[in-house]
């Protein structure tokens, strides 16, 4: 059992903080809203810290799960950051969905102060962090994932070092990409099966079972008949991994169309007021 700092209460980082502390690790929280975290405290038990510092004082492992790169230098860096409260030989785990550039710097960072980095974001979504069913994708040194790797166990259903610093974090992009690339077909596909008058739970329970089948159907075919958006990974957290993974390409050279699309079609999405619509929302356009 080890002692946590936990850093980012939303909607993934309040389960997965509870699973911890549930676990029997001694979890201290911080979350810039701090009735959030007196929530949590109240739900779980743990403590509550006034600052990132506080939350990283003497904690074996910290970790941080919030919005997006400024979000995490907030947290982790100046005065109040966790990198000053942090002890020699602690690790620092980032699950937040960020840049491959922001991981190396955090990687060489924590290495300059003699900590461990393992950049960590999470697939599954708020069902997964909820369910402790995430799957968790690591870039960094083997040692630090050693040290790390049994203890977030509780919320993943797999924690798989991918390579070096940064790693973790292409793998996302990797992820993204792909899931982007399915919701398109699946719309195209139920859309086309609706106008033709088919009756498509009868289509998608047949497809499911072959080449065609996905967790995205097996999940998101039926709400998407349904016309059912008020759930799951939200369009605004999808265009923010997007571009994300489409400026990683365009720095590698890498060609992403399919992507690049997609992420125009959540745009047609959030100008019609879809930002908190499920990412299988897609299918409204059509």
């Amino acid at each position: 059992m080890a002692t946590i700092g936990f850093i980012g209460l939303g909607v993934m980082g309040y389960p997965m903080a509870g699973h911890l502390q549930q676990a029997g690790n001694s979890v201290t929280v911080y979350n810039r809203t701090t009735e959030k975290a007196a929530a949590w405290v109240a739900e779980y038990g743990g403590a509550q810290a006034e600052t990132p510092r506080e939350a990283a004082a003497g904690a074996d492992i910290v970790i941080t799960i919030v919005g997006a790169d400024n979000d995490v230098r907030a947290v982790v860096f100046g005065d109040d950051g966790a990198l000053e409260g942090m002890k020699e030989g602690a690790v620092l785990i980032d699950h937040t969905t960020a840049s491959a550039d922001l991981a190396r710097v955090l990687h060489a960072t924590c290495k300059q102060r003699g900590f461990g980095f393992v950049d960590a974001p999470v697939s599954g979504g708020e069902a997964g962090a909820q369910n402790g069913k995430l799957t968790v994708m690591c870039g960094g040194d083997q040692e630090d994932f050693d040290a790390v790797a049994s203890v977030i166990e509780p919320f993943a259903v797999a924690v798989t070092r991918i390579g070096g610093a940064g790693s973790g974090q292409l793998c996302k992009m990797v992820n993204q990409l792909s899931i982007a690339g399915l919701l398109q077909g699946l719309s195209e596909g139920i859309a086309l099966g609706m106008k033709a008058g088919l009756d498509m739970e009868i289509v998608l329970d047949v497809i499911s079972k072959g080449a065609a089948g996905s967790w995205q159907m097996d999940n998101r075919g039926s709400t998407m008949v349904a016309d059912e958006f008020d759930f799951g990974f939200a369009v605004d957290w999808m265009r923010k991994d997007l571009r994300i993974a489409i400026d990683q390409a365009h720095s590698l050279g890498a060609s992403v169309p399919v992507g690049a699309l997609v992420d125009q079609l959540y745009a047609q999405i959030q100008a019609q007021g879809g930002n908190r619509w499920d990412t299988s929302s897609l299918i409204r356009l059509l």
